[in-house]
């Protein structure tokens, strides 16, 4: 008897299967986390090269296809060069090697210029710490002298902590810069693991730079061949605004963070500000961070410029609230526009919520990965309102108290409050008729 396939028992067990595996991955959420997390963290070990790679590709691959761009102008429409498959190939080889030195210069550049004066500042902020504690004491019997009891406490404060102080500077941090300056020397930078996965990443960069055209298509491919075209296209636009939001916001934000740190150090050049390198470097830094890296910076800096000279603190957080702002309504959004379409809200939900997961990083990341979820959101939202025949524009709902579920037209808040102006059904039309 030959044996006839039925759809419908692939179907049921299908389903049968996807809800054993959702129970099965919940109750691992749920009471097995640690173990879930152990295996990720041993998975993403396994992978680092990889994410290592991927990382590099995708932050070097705007700088390739800039240069191909000027390249295949030049040659196609300047020198009426055809450029057959094998001198596309050349090209592209050539402008990735190209970008991997210009990243590797610039890099060596910061970190032998900026890392020397920066633990040089930290060093002498540590070892000037006495002569910061008298300086404070100055400025703080000026502006206490008509307040002698305001004035007693505060340095039976500083008498007793700053002494606390000083040993800690000297005994624990002082010896941990020195580790950290020898470990970034012959530690970290020399060890096994970290060249494996530095090398690695770099060559799978290299392959991912050189043949991305054929990943994209591939990928594509492969998203058509599992879902019908409907499906498949939105999946398609789904990865095209992801990669859009990501490239847009975290080449943008690291361009931006470079743009503060350098007008930062000029302005503090301008008025004198003490260790001048070390605060700008902070403030460029932080600033990669969203609505939280101003403050996260300017706070640290600003400690530091105190124990020196308090006026010039005072300076110091002037120019930053300028800065700031000259970032936050001219530069910021020139160079980022509106890449993430999140609201100032909304940004500070994702900076508190990946920031309490991942820590700095998700910080960092947090926003156009919050930006991505949300539009998700209200596609899924706008989908469901159209199979209802009903509008996806945000004005239709404003001020709206009910909809009408026969003309399916909004009755407004003022409607309700004045009854005698509110829209009437057809059976209440029809029974004044009658009367």
């Amino acid at each position: 008897m030959k044996f006839r396939w039925n759809k419908k028992y692939l179907y049921w067990g299908m389903t049968a299967f996807a809800v054993i595996s959702a129970s099965l991955l919940f109750y691992f959420i749920i009471f097995r986390m640690d173990i879930l997390l152990g295996r990720a963290k041993k998975l993403t070990s396994i992978l680092m090269p990889v994410i290592c790679g991927a990382i590099i590709a995708y932050l070097l691959i705007p700088i390739v296809n800039f240069q191909e761009r000027k390249i295949f102008h030049f040659l196609e429409e300047k020198k009426q060069f055809t450029l057959e498959k094998k001198h596309k190939k050349i090209i592209r080889y050539t402008s990735i090697f190209f970008a991997l030195v210009f990243a590797f210069f610039i890099i060596y550049s910061l970190l032998a210029m900026i890392i020397p004066s920066i633990l040089e500042s930290i060093i002498s902020i540590i070892n000037d710490s006495p002569r910061y504690v008298q300086n404070i004491k100055h400025w703080l019997e000026s502006i206490l002298k008509d307040n002698p009891e305001w004035q007693t406490m505060v340095f039976d404060y500083l008498n007793r902590y700053s002494p606390k102080i000083e040993t800690f500077l000297n005994v624990e941090v002082l010896p941990q810069i020195k580790q950290l300056l020898q470990s970034l020397t012959t530690g970290v930078f020399g060890t096994l693991v970290f060249i494996k996965n530095l090398l690695i990443g770099l060559i799978i960069s290299i392959y991912l730079m050189a043949d991305k055209e054929v990943f994209v298509t591939q990928s594509k491919m492969f998203v058509y061949a599992l879902f019908d075209t409907e499906k498949a296209n939105g999946i398609v636009r789904a990865f095209r605004f992801t990669h859009r939001t990501f490239g847009g916001f975290i080449n943008g934000k690291i361009i931006d963070s470079i743009i503060i740190g350098i007008l930062c150090y000029i302005g503090t050049s301008i008025i004198g500000t003490p260790y001048g390198l070390l605060v700008s470097v902070v403030v460029g830094v932080t600033n990669v961070i969203p609505f939280f890296g101003p403050y996260l910076g300017a706070i640290p800096s600003a400690l530091i410029i105190l124990m020196v000279n308090p006026m010039h603190c005072l300076y110091f957080l002037i120019f930053i609230l300028l800065l700031q702002q000259f970032d936050g309504n001219i530069l910021g959004p020139k160079i980022l526009g509106n890449s993430t379409g999140l609201s100032s809200f909304m940004v500070i939900v994702a900076i508190l919520l990946f920031g309490g997961l991942m820590g700095i990083s998700g910080m960092i990341i947090g926003v156009p990965v919050w930006a991505v979820f949300m539009a998700g959101i209200k596609y899924f939202r706008n989908h469901e309102l159209k199979k209802k025949s009903m509008p996806t524009d945000d004005t239709f709902y404003e001020d709206m108290a009910y909809i009408n579920p026969e003309t399916l037209q909004p009755v407004r808040l003022m409607e309700t409050e004045h009854p005698k102006t509110s829209i009437k059904t057809k059976k209440e039309e029809e029974e004044e008729e009658e009367k």
